[in-house]
């Protein structure tokens, strides 16, 4: 006879995240181990989000088609509450269905790229949708009413959302999201056809006790603060908060396997990170053309940047990087005395003035944005910028360098250097 008072059984969590990481591995050929864990954890957390202050975009994105992107997402959709499928979506009928009587809506966001993408146009509305959403007090205003009888609403935006895309995504969503970089699958990778009148039941039945685990550590979760890896912080650390929240009330190895697999990922992301073309910039003349390089002129900064394989400037829109387009990726940036970064005149041996850029005034820059310095010494990207003394310019030994018109001013216009 059995005791009606007695407790329910406790569900291990940590075996059943295994559970859902199998079912995903399954169908998805992720490209790592670590890809696979967090997209368990974020199926997870989807059941638990009023527990946290933000909740993390997951962004499934490939060059090519036929990566697996879409079916991540059919996967996904099985595990995740009151999914909706969402394809060329307007953010007016997403903040509605957000905030409608229904409940919150998992969102999940297939061929991103067509909102997005290079034709697509700005779709700023819908930026500024995913981007309030991700935090808990995010919302979305509009006037609502009729004619002059019009007032200002409030929206929850607060949701999950889930994508997948061709190519890339802002920078703002970029960075608060998981990013699965997808891959096609190779000839010796296999996976289980999805059938979804078969497999979509058994999804489902994971989901529905995802929802009853959450929902027995809910308590624990909403009072948990993670601890994060070393050196994730501010918006990673965003990002990967409410995962390694879902890690540690799992137990087992998940603790261990998640704060592995942030590192992994925070650090991928950021590597790959086109978010800032600024910083890549500011971090290839510390690095490479100014290293032990007190000043140098504009024209032979641009010959050393476009003369870089690896990087992007000789490519910028079809066009090398200009003079006129150095100075505005460097003016968004400050020197020490809290001024606009700008070409300053350098005076040369021949009597010549052409305005460059000074170590000094990118050093603030450097320190704050740029990532740790390589410990072996660079080299100059060419013969031309060979290494000087820091008493020299080094417009003193580049006498072949040529210096467009705009980029050299007369010793009687220009003021000399310090």
């Amino acid at each position: 006879m059995t005791d009606a008072t007695a407790p329910a059984p406790s569900i291990d969590g940590a075996a059943l995240l295994n559970e859902v990481e199998a079912f995903h591995r399954r169908f998805n050929v992720f490209p790592t181990e670590a890809a696979y864990v967090a997209v368990a954890l974020w199926d997870a957390h989807a059941h638990l989000l009023d527990c946290f202050d933000s909740t993390p975009r997951i962004a499934f994105l490939s060059p090519e088609p036929g990566s697996g992107k879409s079916r991540a997402l059919e996967i996904v959709e099985t595990l995740v509450p009151q999914p909706m499928v969402a394809v060329n979506a307007s953010a007016a009928a997403l903040f509605r269905a957000v905030s409608g009587a229904d409940g919150r809506p998992t969102i999940l966001f297939d061929e991103i790229d067509t909102v997005f993408g290079p034709k697509a146009g700005d779709n700023e509305e819908l930026r500024g949708f995913l981007n309030a959403g991700h935090r808990r007090s995010g919302v979305t205003y509009r006037c609502v009413g009729d004619g002059s009888n019009q007032s200002v609403q409030p929206f929850p935006s607060y949701c999950a959302v889930a994508m997948a895309g061709l190519g890339s995504l802002p920078d703002t969503i970029l960075t608060r999201s998981v990013i699965i970089r997808m891959r096609r699958r190779a000839r010796n990778e296999r996976v289980e056809p999805f059938r979804q009148r078969i497999h979509e039941k058994e999804g489902r039945a994971l989901r529905d006790r995802l929802a009853k685990w959450a929902d027995a550590v809910r308590a624990t979760v909403e009072g948990a603060w993670p601890i994060m890896p070393d050196g994730v912080t501010d918006r990673p650390a965003d990002v990967w908060e409410p995962l390694l929240a879902v890690a540690d009330a799992a137990g087992g190895q998940w603790p261990q396997r998640a704060r592995a697999a942030c590192v992994e990922l925070v650090t991928a992301a950021s590597e790959d990170d086109e978010a800032s073309l600024g910083i890549r910039l500011l971090t290839d003349l510390r690095d490479t053309v100014l290293y032990g390089i007190d000043r140098m002129p504009t024209a032979a900064i641009l010959e050393c940047l476009n003369s870089m394989d690896d990087a992007p400037w000789v490519d910028m829109g079809g066009k090398p990087l200009t003079p006129r387009g150095l100075a505005r990726l460097l003016s968004q940036y400050m020197t020490g005395a809290n001024k606009p970064i700008k070409p300053r005149p350098i005076r040369t041996a021949a009597g010549t003035v052409p305005r460059g850029y000074y170590s000094e005034d990118l050093a603030d820059a450097w320190a704050r944005y740029c990532p740790p310095p390589p410990s072996k010494s660079a080299t100059s990207a060419t013969s031309a910028t060979q290494q000087v003394n820091r008493s020299e310019s080094v417009a003193e030994v580049l006498p072949g360098i040529r210096y467009t018109p705009d980029e050299t001013a007369t010793p009687s216009a220009t003021a000399a250097a310090p």
